[in-house]
C-alpha cells in the first residue's frame, strides 16, 4: 500500500482510506462551522473544520490512532513512545490507552501545563527535556534505548500522515466546491495528509500552509527549495515550533501552493476573534490560518476556503491576551 522512495516510505491514498476505516471507532467526524462575520471580514466563504472537537482535543488523534492500531500484537505489547510539545503526546497517550498498551512521551519542560495534565490523564508517562529539538531528540533516544518501545514520530511517519489525511477526506465530503484549504504548519503532518488526500480526490483545490513569522522555517524552506530547520524558535503557537522532515518535505514541496506567515500579534488577534465570534475554544496554533487569511485577503477573496482548526488544548489560566 506504500511507495518506497529512496529511504522514505511514502503513504498512498489507499493508506488514507484504510486509516479512515481503522480509526472510525476511536475518533469523531468533526463538524464544519461557518461565521458570517468572518466571511464579511475576509471577503471569502470560510468553512472551519473543527478538530478542536476531536478526541484528545486535536487532529493528531487521527494519526496516533492509526499508528497504534496498525501495530502487530507483539510490537504493541512493548508499548509506544514519542517526543512532542503537546498534542501528539496526548493523542498518542489517548490511542495507547484505548488499546491498553504503555506509552512514554518526551516533552519540553516549557510545554503547556494543560497538555502535560492531559498526557498523564490518559495514562502516559512524561520524561521532560529542554525546549529545543536537539534536547528533545537526544532525551528520546535514551528513552527508546531503555524501553524498546515503538517510535511513533509526531509527523514524519507514514502511518501518522495517512491518519491525518482523513481530516481533509471528511472536509471534502462535508463542503462542496472548495477552492482552497489552509492549515497550520510546523513539522507538516497535517499539511502532508491534506496534500495526500486532496491531490487524489480534488486536485484543483489549492493548498496553503500558515506559519508564525517567528518560526517560519517551513516558508523559508519552500522558497529556498530545501529544508531549513530552526532549533528552538519562540512563538505563542507552541504546536508549530518543529521543523519539516524528509517525508513531510516531500508533500510540501510537491503540493503546497505557498506558505503564508503571521506575526505574534496577528495570531493572538485571530485567536481572540474566533473565541469571540464563533464561541469555540481553540489554541494559538489553530489561529494562524485565519491570521494569514486576514493578512492576505487578496488571495482568498471570493473563494470557498476550508480552514482547519487543528486543536483546542489551551491553558485557560495562561491565555495569550492576558499576558503583561
Amino acid at each position: 500500500m506504500t511507495i518506497q522512495a529512496e529511504t522514505m516510505i511514502i503513504p498512498t491514498f489507499d493508506d488514507v482510506l484504510i486509516a479512515h476505516e481503522r480509526i472510525k471507532p476511536y475518533i469523531h467526524r468533526t463538524p464544519v462551522l461557518t461565521s458570517t462575520f468572518l466571511n464579511e471580514l475576509t471577503g471569502a466563504e470560510l468553512f472551519f473544520k473543527c478538530e478542536n472537537f476531536q478526541k484528545a482535543g486535536a487532529f493528531k488523534a487521527r494519526g496516533a490512532s492509526n499508528a497504534v492500531f496498525s501495530l502487530s500484537e507483539n510490537k504493541a505489547a512493548v508499548g509506544v513512545a514519542t517526543h512532542s510539545s503537546g498534542n501528539h503526546a496526548l493523542s498518542l497517550s489517548y490511542a495507547a490507552g484505548r488499546r491498553g498498551i504503555p506509552v512514554t512521551v518526551v516533552m519540553p519542560h516549557s510545554a503547556p501545563q494543560a497538555k502535560k495534565d492531559a498526557v498523564r490523564g490518559y495514562g502516559g508517562t512524561i520524561v521532560e527535556c529542554e525546549p529545543s529539538l536537539s534536547s528533545r531528540e537526544s532525551t528520546f533516544a535514551q528513552v527508546v534505548a531503555e524501553s524498546g518501545a515503538e517510535f511513533v514520530h509526531p509527523y514524519n511517519d507514514p502511518r501518522v500522515i495517512a491518519g491525518q489525511g482523513t481530516c481533509s477526506l471528511e472536509l471534502n465530503e462535508q463542503v462542496e466546491n472548495l477552492e482552497m484549504v489552509v492549515a497550520p504548519i510546523g513539522g507538516g503532518g497535517m499539511v502532508s495528509g491534506t496534500c495526500l488526500t486532496l491531490s487524489n480526490v480534488a486536485p484543483d483545490i489549492k493548498i496553503y500552509a500558515a506559519e508564525p513569522l517567528n518560526a517560519d522555517d517551513a516558508a523559508r524552506s519552500l522558497h529556498a527549495g530545501h529544508i531549513i530547520a530552526d532549533d528552538a524558535p519562540e512563538t505563542v503557537a507552541d504546536g508549530l515550533k518543529v521543523p519539516l522532515k524528509d517525508l513531510t518535505w516531500h508533500f510540501v514541496k510537491n503540493h503546497v501552493t505557498d506558505i503564508l506567515t503571521a506575526t505574534e500579534e496577528e495570531i493572538v488577534d485571530a485567536m481572540k476573534l474566533i473565541w469571540k465570534r464563533m464561541k469555540i475554544v481553540m489554541e494559538p496554533s489553530s489561529a494562524v490560518p485565519l491570521a494569514t487569511i486576514i493578512k492576505n485577503k487578496e488571495i482568498f477573496q471570493g473563494k470557498r476556503v476550508g480552514v482547519i482548526i487543528t486543536g483546542g488544548n489551551v491553558d485557560l489560566d495562561n491565555l495569550p491576551w492576558n499576558k503583561n
